[in-house]
This record gives structure tokens, sequence and C-alpha cells, in this order.
């Protein structure tokens, strides 16, 4: 009786980051090696899977794949298959075209469909998974924002491509006597301004967990020129925004399911600055830069960890599960844990409190400790930390 060989898809969703590749390639060489497994690429995530799109990935396909970024599947943040833009005359209307995905899921064979995302890849994964597909989910986002594990691969990369901007950003600064404000990606998430900061040796660092205070921002900055420091470095997250008032809205996607675009509150910081102190300010957007370039060697390995494992949670039937990363050891998580949730930076967290003890400025009034102010944040602007 002939054997018949276990058919996996793959498919990579939402926003680029390095490391995709280098989870496709372990998928592929796992599955090939371990338990010759077919595997199927479909390609910009779920509308591959929706408009039947895919490709046959083999070991040969993903040679030099590890230290290349992006996806060679292609990636989509609209593509969300219970809420699928279709352009109708000269609009778009959202449909729901998961059972479409299900029903080409089912003609092809597949025994499980591997899905490489962030918190919006997950809450559609998971609803794939009530619909009858045997999904494992694996965690990636720049923003490091997924609940249920330590790290997501494709943040370290991006911290790292911030850190070098925010070294080079010191030394025109210390030359020009300027206060220089570095705006990087993470949405509502701070954990790169934070990490980048306190690597980079910032001296202000704003997210959008704690609201700042722009007289405590300029106060540090006068602090440091009467100290003879005529430059300081501030390292705020898209998401920042000032005490009562709203994050920047860079502009609105009306066909995606993330509408909001965050980015320009480096700008406004930097009026503010200028007109309370008359120093001069320069903003350095970093933008997608933190999305591009090849993985650094931490998310090279912890992205290859992800993709064997998720092929022998495939083995084993360890379905509608997210392969997580728990105090450095592999581990799975329902999927229904994770979606729709969102880890955020808290005020007690260990990087906080480094750069508390760093003399690092967080935005706070200065007549509060930060556990005070965020307690007050909390019950006032209702600011909640997942």
């Amino acid at each position: 009786m002939a054997i018949t060989r276990k058919r996996i898809g793959v498919l990579t969703g939402g926003g680029d980051c390095p490391g995709l590749n280098a989870v496709i390639r372990a998928v592929v060489k796992t599955a090939h090696n371990d338990y010759g497994m077919e595997v199927i690429g479909f390609k910009d995530g779920y509308e591959g899977l929706i408009e039947n799109r895919y490709m046959h990935i083999d070991t040969k396909s993903v040679s030099g794949l590890l230290s290349r970024g992006g996806t060679i599947l292609g990636t989509s943040n609209r593509a969300d298959p219970f809420n699928f833009p279709v352009l109708q005359g000269d609009e778009y209307v959202h449909l729901d075209r998961s059972s479409q995905a299900v029903l080409n899921f089912e003609s092809m064979g597949l025994d499980a469909l591997i899905c490489i995302g962030g918190d919006g890849t997950m809450n559609a994964t998971a609803g794939m998974a009530a619909k009858g597909i045997p999904v494992i989910g694996v965690p990636k986002t720049i923003d490091n924002d997924l609940v249920g594990t330590d790290v997501t691969f494709g943040f370290d990369s991006a911290v790292v491509s911030a850190t070098e901007a925010i070294d080079k950003i010191h030394t025109t600064a210390q030359s020009h006597h300027r206060v220089m404000i570095v705006e990087v990606m993470g949405r509502y998430a701070g954990w790169i301004a934070l990490h980048s900061g306190i690597a980079g040796g910032g001296d202000i660092i704003l997210i959008p967990e704690i609201p700042y205070d722009i007289e405590s921002v300029c106060e540090k900055i006068r602090d440091r020129t009467s100290q003879g420091k005529n430059f300081s470095i501030i390292v705020v997250g898209e998401g920042a925004k000032p005490i009562g008032g709203d994050m920047v809205v860079a502009k609105i996607i009306e066909n995606s399911p993330e509408k909001i675009r965050l980015g320009g509150i480096s700008h406004q910081l930097a009026a503010q600055i200028e007109g309370l102190t008359n120093i001069e300010c320069r903003v350095t957007i970093l933008g997608h830069l933190l999305r591009g370039g090849a993985p650094s060697a931490f998310d090279r390995i912890l992205a290859t960890r992800f993709g064997v494992e998720a092929v022998h949670m495939v083995e084993r039937g360890d379905f509608n599960q997210l392969v997580v990363l728990k105090n450095n050891s592999l581990s799975q998580v329902p999927l229904e844990s994770v979606a729709g949730k969102q880890r955020l930076v808290e005020c007690d967290h260990p990087m906080v409190k480094t750069a508390l003890s760093l003399g690092v400025c967080l935005g706070h009034p200065e007549n509060m400790t930060l556990d005070e102010y965020c307690d007050s944040a909390v019950l006032h602007n209702k600011i909640k930390f997942e």
C-alpha cells in the first residue's frame, strides 16, 4: 500500500520584516529532511490562499535564504479572509472570503497550514482554525507586541538598525549642539523605542504607553544644557502622545483592516521644544528602514527555531497553536489566547527601570514617580496594559 506523504502550506502575512525567509527555509528543510513532506507556499499572505496563487517550495528553492531580508512569498497587511477588500467599481467593499480559503485549502489536499505573522495575521488565523483548518502560528513582528511569547523575530533586527542610526545621529548632534529627535516604528507599543533608546544612549525616550509632559521633556533638555551638554537625543515611538493629546495619524487606508497609519509625532514634538526652549531641533524618521535588510544573528536563529518547531508540531498534530519562546525555551500557546490582544510595555518592566536608573527622561511629570503617574494615567486616560 502506497504511503501518501503529507502536504503543508505556508504563508507570510502582515508587514514584512527580517527573518521571514529564515522561517520559510527552516520549514522546508525540516519538512523534507525529517518527514518527507511537500511544502506549498501561498503568495502574498492570505491573498494567495483566497485567490489560489501558490508555488511549490523545495530545498533548492530556499538555498541562500537565511541571510536574505523580506519574504520570497510576498506578503499583504490587507488580506484578512474575513474582511477581504474587493474593488467594485471605483470603491472597495469588504467581504468574508474565508469559506473560499477553506475550499482552496481542502481542494489542494493540504494537511496543515503554517501562518507566519503578527497580531492581525494571528487574529485571522485563529478564525481559520475555528473554520476547521489545522493551523500553526509563527510569531513575527518588528513591534514585538504579540502576546504569549517573550520575543518575536524581526524585533532584534529592527532594534539593531535603529541603534545604528542613533549612533550616527549622536555625532552630528554633538557637532551642531542640537536636539535630535529619532522617530521609530512600533505602532501602539514602545518596545523598539525603549530598547534602541537605551542601546543608543538616548537622553529622552518617549513611548505610547507613557503619555509625555512636554514641560518635563524640556526641563531635561535645559538641565543637560546647564551641565555643559549642548545636545540631546530623543528617541520617540510613532505612537507616542502628549498628556491629554492624541497620537499623530499620518494617513488613513480605507481598504485595510488596520486603517490607521501612525507617524509624524517627532515634527510636533520638535515644534513644541523649539517654542519652549529656543533650541534648534532636527527630526529623523526611520520608518520602513527598520523593516528592511538582513536579519540579525539572533533573529536568524530564532526564526530558524520557530520554523523547525512548527513542522514538528504539524507532525505531532499540535494544531491551532502558536509556537512561542518562553525563558529561551520553545513552547506553544493556543491561538485563541493570542487573537485580538497586544503586548505593551508596562511601567514596572525591567527595561523601564533600567532607563530610569540611567537618568533617562521618560516624559512623566517631575512631581510624580513613574508608578504614581502610570496609576493616574490608567485611571484617567484609560490606558490599558495587556
